[in-house]
C-alpha cells in the first residue's frame, strides 16, 4: 500500500510538473510574440519614414504574428475550462473572443477594417496588456515576483482596457460600414438552408454588446485590483492566489 501511495505521489507530481511546465512555455511565447508586435508597431510609425507607411499597410505590416499570438489565446479557454488554470472559463471565454472577434470577424472580412484608425490603438493597448499580463503567469509559475510586475498588472488596466475597447469599437464600426453595402458573410433569401443572415446587423449586435458587458469586465478589475494591492502584507504572495 506504501508503495502505490508513493507511486501515484511520484505520478502526481510528474503530472503537476508538466502542466508547469506547459504553462510557463505557453506564456513565455506569448510574451516574445506580443513583444514583437509591440516593436513592430514603434517600428512602423517611429522608426520608418511616411514612404514606407504609404508602401504598407500597418495589417499588412503586422498580419502574421497578430493572426498567430492573438488566435493562440484560444487555448486560454480550455485551460481555465479544464482547470489548468484559476481563471474564471466565462470571463476568459469573453475576453479571447471578444478578440478574435475584432481580428477574424473585422479587420480580416473587411477591406475597411484594415484601414481602421482603432487598429493600431487596439494593437497597441492589446500588446502592453498581454506583454504584462503572460509576463506575470510566467513569473509565478517560477515562484519569482517583483511588486512592480504585480503593481503593473492590477494598474495598467485602468487606462489601456479603455484604450483598447475604443479601438476595437473603432475597427468595428469601419466594417460596418462596409457591410452595409456589401454582402460580406451575410445570406440572403432564397437559399439552401431557408435562413437569412445579416453581418451588418451582427456587427452591431456585438457593438451594443458592449455597453453592459465593459462595465462589468472593468469594475471587475477593479475589484481583483483592490483584492491584490487593496490589503496589507506580502503583496506578491497574495497575487500568486489570482490568474
Amino acid at each position: 500500500m506504501a508503495g502505490k501511495s508513493t507511486t501515484a505521489k511520484s505520478s502526481a507530481q510528474q503530472q503537476g510538473a508538466a502542466v508547469k511546465g506547459y504553462l510557463f512555455l505557453y506564456n513565455a511565447i506569448q510574451v516574445i510574440g506580443w513583444s514583437y508586435i509591440l516593436f513592430q508597431l514603434m517600428n512602423y510609425y517611429l522608426l520608418q519614414g511616411p514612404e514606407f507607411r504609404a508602401q504598407l499597410d500597418l495589417w499588412d505590416y503586422t498580419r502574421c504574428a497578430v493572426i498567430v499570438f492573438q488566435n493562440a489565446a484560444f487555448v486560454e479557454i480550455l485551460n481555465a475550462s479544464f482547470g489548468l488554470v484559476k481563471s474564471n472559463p466565462v470571463i476568459t471565454t469573453f475576453q479571447v473572443l471578444s478578440r478574435m472577434m475584432v481580428v477574424i470577424g473585422v479587420v480580416m472580412a473587411t477591406p475597411t477594417g484594415k484601414v481602421s484608425p482603432g487598429l493600431p490603438i487596439a494593437l497597441f493597448a492589446w500588446a502592453v496588456t498581454e506583454i504584462i499580463r503572460y509576463g506575470y503567469y510566467a513569473l509565478n509559475i517560477l515562484n519569482v515576483m517583483p511588486y512592480i510586475v504585480v503593481f503593473l498588472r492590477y494598474t495598467t488596466f485602468i487606462a489601456l482596457y479603455p484604450i483598447g475597447v475604443t479601438g476595437e469599437l473603432l475597427c468595428f464600426w469601419w466594417a460596418q460600414s462596409y457591410a452595409k453595402t456589401n454582402s460580406v458573410w451575410s445570406w440572403e433569401l432564397p437559399n439552401n438552408w431557408n435562413a437569412t443572415f445579416s453581418y451588418f446587423a451582427f456587427l452591431w449586435l456585438v457593438m451594443l454588446l458592449y455597453i453592459p458587458l465593459f462595465p462589468q469586465m472593468y469594475l471587475h478589475m477593479f475589484a481583483q485590483r483592490k483584492k491584490i494591492l487593496g490589503g496589507n502584507g506580502d503583496k506578491s504572495q497574495q497575487a500568486k492566489k489570482v490568474n
